[in-house]
C-alpha cells in the first residue's frame, strides 16, 4: 500500500517517515490525537504530519473518531481519537504476541477497543442516518463511543476488557445522561464486556457481551 497505493493519494518522497508514522499511529490506537508529541517523535512539521496522516486515512489504514460537541458545556473536549482499522495489522506492527496480550491488560484493552471500533464503524457505514463520536472532558469523564441518530437519540458505549461489570463502570454514561442529554432526546448506555450475559443496571443502562455486535 505504501509503495503503490499511497502514490495515487499523495506524492510523498519520505516513505521511511510514513512507515514510522504508521507504527506510531498503531501505538496510539484508541488514544486522543496529540499532534505535538507525534510530530516531535517523527521530527516533522505540523503541515507535513497533516499531509501524511490524511493520506493514510484516505487509504483506510487508520480513522479518526470526532468528539461529540453538541453541548454548551465549556469543559467538553474537542480532540479526535484515532484507531487502526485492522487489529491484526496493529498487533503485527507493535510485535505483539498472543501471550503478551493475554497477560497485559493495557494491550488487551487497546486491542479490544480497537476491534469494537471496527465493528461499530462497519455497521454505521451501512446507514447514513447514524454517526459515530466519542466524548471526553476536562474532568476526565470519558465515553469510548457515542452513536447518534440525528434528531432521534443517542447511545453511549463503554468498552471493558473484562468478564465482569460493576455499577462503577457506568459512571460516565450516567453523568452524560443526567447533565448533558437530560430530557432532550432518548438515551441509553451500554458497557460492552467479554462476559456472556446481558445484564440490566436500570435507568436505561445495560451490560452487553461484545459478541452481540455480530451475533
Amino acid at each position: 500500500m505504501i509503495k503503490k497505493d499511497l502514490n495515487d493519494v499523495e506524492k510523498i518522497r519520505r516513505l521511511d517517515t510514513v512507515r514510522d508514522l504508521i507504527k506510531i499511529l498503531a501505538a496510539w490506537s484508541g488514544k486522543y490525537m496529540e499532534k505535538n508529541k507525534i510530530t516531535s517523535t517523527l521530527e516533522v512539521s505540523r503541515p507535513t504530519f497533516d499531509i501524511y496522516s490524511n493520506a493514510l486515512e484516505a487509504l483506510f489504514i487508520f480513522e479518526r473518531v470526532m468528539p461529540w460537541v453538541k453541548t454548551d458545556y465549556e469543559l467538553a473536549g474537542k480532540k479526535a481519537k484515532i484507531y487502526m482499522t485492522d487489529t491484526g495489522l496493529m498487533s503485527s506492527l507493535l510485535s505483539w504476541k498472543r501471550e503478551d496480550v493475554f497477560l497485559n491488560p493495557d494491550k488487551s484493552g487497546k486491542l479490544i477497543e480497537t476491534f469494537v471500533f471496527q465493528e461499530l464503524s462497519a455497521q454505521i457505514d451501512l446507514d447514513s442516518d447514524y454517526f459515530l463520536y466519542q466524548y471526553r472532558d476536562a474532568k476526565k469523564r470519558e465515553i469510548d463511543f457515542i452513536i447518534e441518530k440525528e434528531g432521534e437519540g443517542l447511545i453511549g458505549i463503554e468498552v471493558k476488557a473484562s468478564s465482569s461489570v460493576s455499577a462503577e463502570d457506568f459512571a460516565s454514561l450516567i453523568w452524560f445522561k443526567n447533565n448533558l442529554v437530560k430530557d432532550k432526546m432518548p438515551y441509553k448506555g451500554f458497557v460492552l464486556y467479554t462476559g456472556e450475559d446481558t445484564l440490566s443496571f436500570k435507568d436505561g443502562m445495560w451490560a452487553v457481551p461484545i459478541a452481540a455486535l455480530w451475533d
